[in-house]
Parts: C-alpha cells; sequence; structure tokens
C-alpha cells in the first residue's frame, strides 16, 4: 500500500485509450469511443474479484458510503451505528442524508464491538456500519446475527482493506451493501473514485441512477432519460476508471508484496517484550496493508511512537492523536459545526459527544501503533527497517 507505488506501463495504457477516443464521460458519446469503456470494464473486474453480482463506480470512498446509504433508504432522522475509530468520511457520508451517526466503542479488533453496538439500537436504528480499519475486519458474523434480529442493515466500509476477506469471502462483499475507496493512498488507487458493491438489485439500480442526478439510464438519448427520483453527481470519470482498471489486475500482486513485508516486521516485533497485536477475527485474513500492535501502556505508546520518529522510521501512526480518523479530534462532529443550518434531527437526536465515554475505545486505540506497509520495499529493506524498530522499541 499504497497503489501509487506501483504506476506503471499498464496505467498509461488505458489512461491512453481515453485519451484518444477524447471522452472523459462514463455516459454518452458512443461514437466517439472507440470502443472503450472504461467505468464498466472496472465495475466488471471488481464483480469478479469481489464476488459480487453489482458494482457500482463513483467519484471517492465518501461518495460509496453516501450512495450506498441512500439507496438503500437511508434518510433524515434515521440512526447509522459506526465505530470511534475511523475516517471521518464514516459520519460525513450519514450527515450528508440527514441521518444521524452513532458512535460506539471498538476493540481488541480495532474495529466496532458488537456488544456496544447491541446496547446503541434504538428504534430510530436503521443501520450498523463496521468499517475494517487498517485492511482488518470486524466480527462479522455477531454482526450479521444483531441485523437479523433487529431487522437492520448491514453496510460495509472496506474502503481500506480491498483484498482483505473473511471465511473465504471478499471484505465489502458481505453485507447488504460493501464500500471501497480507490483514492491516492489505498492498495489500489484510481487518483479518486470508489465503488458500491451489493448482491441487491434493487439497491444497485438505485446507485446507478442516485449517483447521476437521477437519471434512469434506460434507451440509447441520454437526454431523453426520465428521472424517477431525486439524484446528485457522485459519477466516476473515465480516467480515473482507467487507472482502476490497470490496478486492479494488479491486486493480487500487491496483497502478495503487502503480505511478505508484513510478515517479517511481525515475526521481528514478536520477540520485543509487552508487544501484542490486534485480534484478528478467526477466519479472517487482512490486507496486509498495516501492521498494529499494541504496547502495554497508552504512556508507553506515546515514547514507542517518539523512538520511532526520532530514529528515521518513518510511516508509523498514532491514531490516538491524529486529527481525521479517531474521536478524540473531531472537534467539528462534536459542536456541530456547519457552514449552514443541519437538519432538525441531526440536531434534535446527534448524541453530545463531548460528554461521551469512549474510554473502551480509548485502552485500544491510545496503547496502538499502526505501521504502513509499502510496496516498495524490498525484502532485504524490510527485514533491516524491522531489525531497527524491534531494537527501538526494545528500549521503551
Amino acid at each position: 500500500m499504497p497503489g501509487f507505488e506501483m504506476i506503471a506501463e499498464e496505467e498509461k495504457k488505458h489512461v491512453n485509450q481515453v485519451l484518444d477516443s477524447t471522452v472523459f464521460m462514463r455516459y454518452g458519446f458512443d461514437g466517439m469511443r472507440n470502443g472503450y469503456w472504461k467505468a464498466k470494464e472496472l465495475e466488471q473486474a471488481l464483480a469478479s474479484r469481489m464476488q459480487v453480482k453489482e458494482v457500482h463506480c463513483v467519484s471517492s470512498g465518501t461518495a460509496a458510503l453516501t450512495v450506498a446509504l441512500a439507496s438503500s433508504g437511508i434518510g433524515a432522522g434515521d440512526e447509522v451505528i459506526m465505530p470511534t475509530f475511523t475516517f471521518v468520511a464514516s459520519f460525513e457520508s450519514i450527515l450528508a442524508l440527514g441521518a444521524v451517526p452513532i458512535l460506539v466503542d471498538v476493540d481488541d479488533t480495532l474495529t466496532i464491538n458488537p456488544t456496544a453496538v447491541e446496547k446503541a439500537i434504538t428504534p430510530n436504528t436503521k443501520a450498523i456500519m463496521p468499517v475494517h480499519m487498517c485492511g482488518s475486519m470486524a466480527d462479522l458474523d455477531v454482526l450479521k446475527a444483531i441485523c437479523a434480529k433487529h431487522s437492520l442493515l448491514l453496510i460495509e466500509d472496506a474502503c481500506q482493506a480491498i483484498g482483505g476477506s473473511y471465511k473465504g469471502q471478499p471484505l465489502g462483499s458481505i453485507g447488504d451493501l460493501g464500500c471501497l475507496s480507490f483514492d491516492y493512498v489505498k492498495t489500489i488507487t484510481c487518483g479518486e473514485g470508489g465503488a458500491v458493491l451489493t448482491n441487491n438489485k434493487t439497491y444497485y439500480q438505485n446507485a446507478h441512477k442516485y449517483s447521476d442526478h437521477g437519471h434512469d439510464h434506460i434507451g440509447n438519448d441520454r437526454g431523453a432519460e426520465a428521472h424517477p427520483f431525486l439524484g446528485y453527481n457522485y459519477r466516476i470519470s473515465e480516467l480515473h476508471a482507467a487507472v482502476g482498471c490497470a490496478q486492479i489486475e494488479k491486486l493480487d500482486g500487491f496483497i502478495a508484496l503487502q503480505k511478505r513485508n508484513y510478515t517479517i516486521l511481525k515475526e521481528k516485533l514478536k520477540a520485543v517484550p509487552g508487544i501484542t497485536f490486534r485480534r484478528v477475527p478467526e477466519g479472517g485474513e487482512e490486507n496486509f496493508s498495516f501492521l498494529n500492535f499494541y504496547m502495554p501502556t497508552i504512556e508507553k505508546a506515546r515514547l514507542a511512537h517518539k523512538a520511532l520518529k526520532d530514529g528515521g522510521v518513518d510511516a508509523c501512526f498514532y491514531w490516538f492523536d491524529n486529527n481525521w480518523h479517531y474521536y478524540r479530534k473531531w472537534e467539528h462532529l462534536t459542536h456541530k459545526t456547519a457552514l449552514g443550518k443541519l437538519p432538525k434531527e441531526v440536531l434534535q437526536q446527534l448524541p453530545d459527544y463531548s460528554k461521551a465515554d469512549f474510554s473502551a475505545s480509548d485502552a485500544w486505540v491510545g496503547r496502538n501503533i499502526s505501521c504502513l506497509i509499502k510496496l516498495s520495499w524490498s525484502a532485504e529493506e524490510m527485514e533491516a527497517r524491522a531489525t531497527k524498530m524491534a531494537t527501538l522499541l526494545a528500549t521503551i
């Protein structure tokens, strides 16, 4: 991770095909295309690789989350349960629809805690959104059982986890809908882009219409298409999709490289006293984009992060103090800061997160160090890096 490390002639070939056609939009202009439909090509490749019936590509991972929620009928006043550890896009997509993000604790998987989920369910709850952070999954069987018990939707945010799997199924293919991101620093990149995955024909039909101003895409005359419901513009461009067409073909190779480098690092760190590792649910396999380990205390985690940084080890993150990925720095959500008026449902139903007790999350995220696994590191470079990290961490 990330895929931009491996941009090469394959990506140039696909992009040049679009440039030569001069058609950058995914819809229309049939006669000018020279037969190239890159968004459709990427969707077909993703459907095959992700083992789902339907895929619709959109402009970003955030767009994928928003479209997935809207396509399943989530709207004003509906509550969506999500974890305290994620990227801000998770709650942004919920709020964009006038729905209400309900934050709950994470556990030793660094993903949503099913026990906390069940306690947070109210008559307004419509969906559970597990986020497979840093390449590994939530306890999906337990979450599926909770959803079945309470008639809730399971919407997987697999934006950081493409290539991972749970009991043989690709992450993102297990819930009612799944979402992927192809932004510049994801395992495969389009520069910007995302995808909605589903086996539900209705949700797919809703998704491709909603993400294109409500166009029904029936017939061959775009100007004559009907608008069965309101929509917005979350379209992916042919240029972005073209990059993705090359990258998806490289995914398995990327995962193999990440696994090699991840394994080298983990084997070295196992020998450091006091270090433990995140729990991966039984039957799950990470996409190996990050190695996550725990120090014995929050204080030692901060010292460890500083020691790695001072020692010249880059790409190691301490999410507990991060502005974007952990609830502690989400002041704009806590204070409901927006450019315009927020919907009354959000103002009335959003919990006061300034008073929330997420100490259970703090106990895990506060002790965690997250190490990015780069594709471009050779095995020799990874061995040297791992040895250096182990040496530095042994002094904490």
